[in-house]
């Protein structure tokens, strides 16, 4: 049986740029950073990628309480950046939000080809979803375990435990796109937690 073709992508701000990664099973088949959308969007239909998985918000915040899909992993001690209203980061002069406008370029360059994951659990075509590595490494290690100081070494070990050769991967944003990749092959699989909902978007974390 041959094994899906999953990507994930890394948004980062102008300056660091965007990477991506897509696995054909554990095989590394593309390495790409600095990439535009249209960039990754031709490498993934060229693969036949069949989901992508994308480290930046879906959807803007629309109301005063805030996306439920953030709030519930917050619950779960699974912490993200708070997403605002469009207009707020709009208006917003320090340019934090650069990244989420280049996370929403991605998702729209991605749309026709890869439509927004539903919630849906059964996957019966080509689809694109939010979710993020800190949450991913969560899962596999818990939250008392995943450490922001030692991200490199755990998400990489993480990797190297589901069989993919990290050798590849140069810095910490191929790690994350790789990983927001493995996730792509455990929704594929059904076993994944989703929260959320669809006004304010799922975020996807594999279930262990």
């Amino acid at each position: 049986m041959t094994p899906p073709v999953v990507a994930g992508i890394d948004i980062g701000g102008d300056r660091k740029g965007n990477h991506l990664v897509i696995l054909r099973g554990t095989e590394i088949v593309c390495n790409l950073g600095h990439a535009t959308p249209e960039q990754m969007l031709e490498r993934c239909l060229e693969h036949e990628v069949a989901a992508v998985g994308i480290d930046a918000p879906c959807r803007w915040r629309t109301g005063a309480a805030g996306r439920l899909a953030e709030t519930a992993l917050a619950r779960q001690r699974i912490f993200s950046f708070a997403t605002p209203a469009r207009e707020l980061a709009m208006a917003s002069k320090g340019g934090f939000y650069g990244w989420m406008f280049n996370g929403e370029r991605v998702y729209d360059a991605f749309a026709a080809h890869f439509p927004l994951f539903n919630g849906g659990e059964k996957i019966t075509g080509r689809v694109c979803f939010e979710t993020f590595p800190h949450a991913i490494t969560c899962a596999f290690l818990g939250t008392d375990v995943a450490s922001a100081k030692q991200k490199g070494p755990q998400r990489r070990a993480i990797l190297a435990r589901e069989g993919i050769d990290t050798a590849p991967l140069r810095s910490i944003d191929d790690i994350d796109a790789a990983l927001c990749a493995l996730a792509a092959r455990y929704l594929l699989e059904g076993t994944v937690d989703t929260y959320g909902d669809e006004s304010g978007g799922f975020i996807v974390v594999p279930r262990l």
